[in-house]
């Protein structure tokens, strides 16, 4: 694991970036790694999504599917990939500071 350091803070992540303890995470630090995806600036679509997965993650313990994903935040899925280029796993996940997803995010 490697440790990296955004918005004055170090956190653990593994080797593809995702946070290992969503405890650590703040908004500051989804700025910090929305730039390091290349998002130049996180709209209130973004957020919408970035605090969907966080509150879902944190009530259930696992990423949403992408179907409820896409539901409960009214976007489809194409959307959500031109606000995460990388996609709603490895982009929005990512941002929103939850661990890497085993399933079907």
């Amino acid at each position: 694991m490697a440790i990296i350091t955004l918005a004055g803070k170090q956190f653990d992540v593994d080797e593809d970036g995702f946070m290992q303890d969503t405890a650590k995470w703040d908004d500051a630090i989804a700025l910090g790694l929305a730039e390091q995806e290349g998002i130049k600036e996180l709209t209130e679509e973004h957020w919408r999504v970035i605090r969907f997965l966080r509150d879902y993650y944190l009530k259930f313990g696992v990423a949403p599917m992408i179907r409820k994903l896409t539901k409960e935040t009214g976007m489809p899925l194409k959307h959500i990939y031109e606000l995460f280029p990388t996609g709603p796993a490895k982009g929005a996940c990512k941002l929103a500071g939850l661990p890497k997803p085993t399933g079907c995010v």
